[in-house]
This record gives C-alpha cells, sequence and structure tokens, in this order.
C-alpha cells in the first residue's frame, strides 16, 4: 500500500511539472505504434553541420625534437591530421614559420635532414626543377583568347617562348648550369619546325676566320662592339634617328614605328592594321648601329616587299609555275650587307657568329651552348642573346637542336659577295624578293614603273666599291669565297 501511494505521488507531482515557458508537461503519452501516437508533433531533424576542425597551436613542450622529425619522415611520407602528437602519431606541419623560439619546422615536401650530405645545393635546386614545372601549357592568365586563336601567326612569333625572361633569371640564378624549359603561346607545328631544324657546317671554316680576325684586332667582343658601335642610346634617341631615315627616304607616312623591349632581334618588319610595322628592340642598342639596322629592315626589307607588290610573282602560285627559287638566303644576305655597308670597320661578326650558333646549338644543350660560345663573347647577356635564338622553338633545351633560319644571313652575304661583280643590283631591288638567281629570267616579265631604289644604291660604282671593301675587312678573298 505505501508503495502504491508512494507511485502515485510521483506521477501527481510530475503532472504538474511545467517547462521554461510555463506549459504544463504532460507524461501520459499514447504508447506508440498507435493511432493517437501518429498525430503528435514530430521534432524537426537538426541539420549536421559540419566545423572545420581547427589545429591548436602547438606548445614548446609538445613539440618532438628534430631526431625525432628526422626518423618519423625516413619511415614514411604519409601524414595525418595532429592528434595529441604523441610519439606514435603522424602529423603534418604547416608551410608557414614557427613562432616557438628559433625552431624551425619542417615542411610537408621537404623533410628535415641535419645531414650536410642530403642537402642539395642551390645550384641543383635550380639546375633540377620539380615534374610540375616541367609542362609546355601556359598559366590560365596567359592563354590566348579566341580571337587571337583565328588569327594567322608568324613562324617568328611562334617560335618566341612566352617565359623567356623568367628562364633567362633561373639560368643566370644557377650559375649557367640549368637547360631552360620554355613554353608557347602560340606553338608551331612539328612538320614546320622540323623543315627549319636542319643546320650545315659547309661555312664553318669562313664563320670562324671573321670571328677569329676580330678578337685579333679587337681583343675580344666587348672591345668591338665599345669601338664600331659607339654609345648606348635612350629610346628617344633611337626614335629621333628612326625618323630621320624615314623622311630621307620619304617614306613617313607608309612606315609605323614600334620602339619596343619584346624582341629577340634587333629589328623586324611586321604589318599593323594593314600598314608596314617597323620593330626596334631599343635595349642596348649602340649609336652607330641604329642606321645599319635601318637600312636592313626599311631599306632591303621594306623597299624589295613594296617592289614585289608591282610584279606577277606578288602570287604565290605564279612563283610557283615559273619554279622560282626561294627569296632566301639572298633576301637576308643582302640585309647583312646593308647592316654593315657604312661602317668604319664592316666586320660581318654577327652573321658568322649566328652563323656557328646554329651549327653548335644542333649537337649541344643550351648550357653547353652556352659555355662554348664564351670562346668568342664574355658577356653572358649576350651569349643569352645567341643561346635563344638558337634554341627558340624547343621545349627542352637539354636536348640538340636548333632554329637554322639564322644561318641565311651568312650564306647569303657569302654568295652575294661571290657575284657581285655580275649581279645586276638596282634590278635585283626593283624586282622585289627574288633570289639573284633569278634576275635575268625574271627580267622579261617584270613591271619596272613605280619600283624603287633607295638612296645608299643609286650610285653603283660607290656601292660595289663597299661591297669590295666589306670583302677585304673579313679576309674574305675570292679563294675564299670560291668555297662558298
Amino acid at each position: 500500500m505505501a508503495v502504491a501511494m508512494h507511485n502515485v505521488t510521483k506521477v501527481t507531482k510530475a503532472s504538474t511539472m511545467k517547462d521554461k515557458v510555463g506549459n504544463p508537461l504532460d507524461f501520459n503519452l499514447p504508447p506508440p505504434g498507435t493511432a493517437a501516437a501518429a498525430k503528435l508533433p514530430r521534432k524537426k531533424k537538426r541539420k549536421n553541420k559540419k566545423c572545420p576542425k581547427v589545429m591548436k597551436p602547438l606548445s614548446r613542450q609538445k613539440i618532438r625534437s628534430s631526431s625525432a622529425v628526422e626518423s618519423k619522415s625516413e619511415i614514411g611520407t604519409s601524414c595525418t591530421p595532429h592528434r595529441g602528437l604523441t610519439s606514435s602519431s603522424s602529423f603534418r606541419f604547416c608551410d608557414r614559420p614557427s613562432t616557438a623560439g628559433s625552431l624551425r619546422l619542417p615542411s610537408i615536401h621537404t623533410p628535415m635532414s641535419t645531414s650536410s650530405t642530403a642537402l642539395a645545393s642551390s645550384v641543383d635546386r635550380l639546375a633540377t626543377p620539380p615534374g610540375r614545372q616541367r609542362t609546355s601549357i601556359l598559366p590560365e592568365s596567359s592563354q590566348p583568347t579566341s580571337s587571337e586563336r583565328r588569327k594567322k601567326v608568324s613562324l617568328l612569333a611562334a617560335i618566341k617562348p612566352a617565359n623567356e625572361k623568367a628562364e633567362k633569371e633561373r639560368f643566370l640564378r644557377a650559375k649557367c648550369q640549368y637547360n631552360p624549359y620554355f613554353i608557347y603561346k602560340f606553338p608551331a607545328d612539328a612538320e614546320v619546325l622540323e623543315r627549319v631544324s636542319m643546320a650545315s657546317d659547309k661555312l664553318l671554316p669562313q664563320a670562324i676566320l671573321i670571328m677569329e680576325r676580330a678578337i685579333d684586332q679587337y681583343g675580344c667582343y666587348e672591345n668591338f662592339e665599345a669601338e664600331t658601335g659607339g654609345q648606348i642610346i635612350s629610346r628617344g634617341q633611337i626614335n629621333n634617328l628612326v625618323q630621320r631615315y624615314l623622311k630621307k627616304e620619304d617614306i613617313e607616312r607608309e612606315i609605323v614605328v614600334n620602339l619596343t623591349e619584346e624582341l629577340l632581334s634587333r629589328g623586324s618588319m611586321t604589318r599593323h592594321k594593314g600598314k608596314p610595322q617597323l620593330n626596334v628592340r631599343v635595349s642596348n642598342l649602340r649609336e652607330y648601329w641604329v642606321d645599319g639596322l635601318l637600312r636592313h629592315e626599311l631599306g632591303t626589307h621594306y623597299v624589295r616587299s613594296y617592289n614585289t607588290k608591282f610584279q606577277p610573282w606578288y602570287n604565290w602560285k605564279v612563283r610557283k609555275e615559273l619554279d622560282m627559287l626561294p627569296m632566301n638566303p639572298t633576301e637576308e644576305g643582302l640585309a647583312s650587307l646593308h647592316s654593315v655597308l657604312f661602317r668604319k670597320n664592316p666586320c660581318l661578326w654577327r652573321s658568322a657568329l649566328l652563323y656557328y650558333t646554329v651549327y653548335m646549338a644542333s649537337k649541344l644543350s643550351l648550357k653547353d651552348l652556352f659555355k662554348d660560345l664564351g670562346r668568342f663573347v664574355s658577356d653572358p647577356h649576350v651569349r643569352w642573346d645567341y643561346c635563344i635564338r638558337a634554341k627558340r622553338g624547343q621545349i627542352d633545351t637539354s636536348t640538340p637542336g636548333a632554329f637554322s633560319k639564322d644561318q641565311v644571313y651568312l650564306s647569303g652575304a657569302l654568295q652575294i659577295l661571290k657575284y657581285r661583280r655580275q649581279i645586276d643590283f638596282h634590278m635585283m631591288m626593283r624586282l622585289g624578293k627574288v633570289a639573284f638567281q633569278d634576275i635575268e629570267r625574271l627580267r622579261g616579265y617584270a613591271d619596272l614603273e613605280g619600283t624603287r631604289v633607295p638612296t645608299f644604291m643609286e650610285d653603283r660604282t660607290s656601292y660595289i666599291k663597299h661591297l669590295d671593301r666589306i670583302a677585304e675587312a673579313n679576309g674574305l678573298t675570292d679563294l675564299v669565297l670560291k668555297s662558298a
């Protein structure tokens, strides 16, 4: 009876209990599974919101010694989030600097090692870039736009590395013991690159002869530059010289001038919005070289291109029907001679060194090529310019290979010097972009009305004398030229 009364009392007290808001609590609920229980309101399920786990800051007492870290890194590289830092648990450290005194925490990518033999030198790390950097894909920010992809890109633009500056800095930081890895915004087709990768050694003796004569006279390339090129001039001075030349030739309104630092070569001719554009690299350009560069680009390339418009072979199908020879090496050979035509010492150093560099690039990696060129050029920046010209188009420069077009400068110049007394230079200019071997058979098809000859070629006798002086200054006797 006492027990029963006790139970009734508990129920009575429970039935008078209230919740936090004052509502009476009802403990007389219907049994589960019945129709009455199904009508009861159900409690909404709370979504399980996962919160990111935050690592607690490590105290100095809990950090294990470097020897423990070293032994752990030697066992394996698998890492799990920090859970207490016991001696048997694996852990992961962040790359941010430690605040625990002077103790440095190891990086997840580089296990700590106190052994001096295990540490690679800075040169080795630079010369052996990680595999993730060995990619020919441009970062998203540098990818060409859809409109850029639709445009036709010249071969010289396609083989210009997009990361040339970054790879140059890495190469120099590695003390020139690193083979650059180039990427391209508009990669050229493999078939096209294969056609311009055949290097020749036919004129190698003449190229070395020209460079050795210059070294015997000036001691080194740097002295040759200073004495024959004059002082390095500013952008404003370059522009003044360009405008003076355009006015002299009466072509001011025909040419767009672009002074830039993005060229691999000293100058080039392209088209901008339908107009011919002269591109000039302003960095390290010397005073006496500007006139030669303008005779090269405007006095040769532009004038011959202008004259071609009047000829039937302006159409490439007609060129094929007439079985015409390629315009190179005549085109670049003539331009190379015009570059040095009025110089105090008309040495063909640049043409010779380009020829030599291309041949050696076909046999060597870039870093070995850079070392080999030290016999002729000391300045690392000048050497890099020659190496990059010969290796452009390649992705991995650790393998032999070359862009052989640069050999046409010397081969064309020597051919013209060899036949300079038989060539009709005025007719060759008026016919446009043709090989000197095709002059006589194309003469009857030519339309000469409206064609031009640059002012420096108007006096034929004086022009031939300047060519004679170039041959003599470079030791190119008739006997030497006979084998060219």
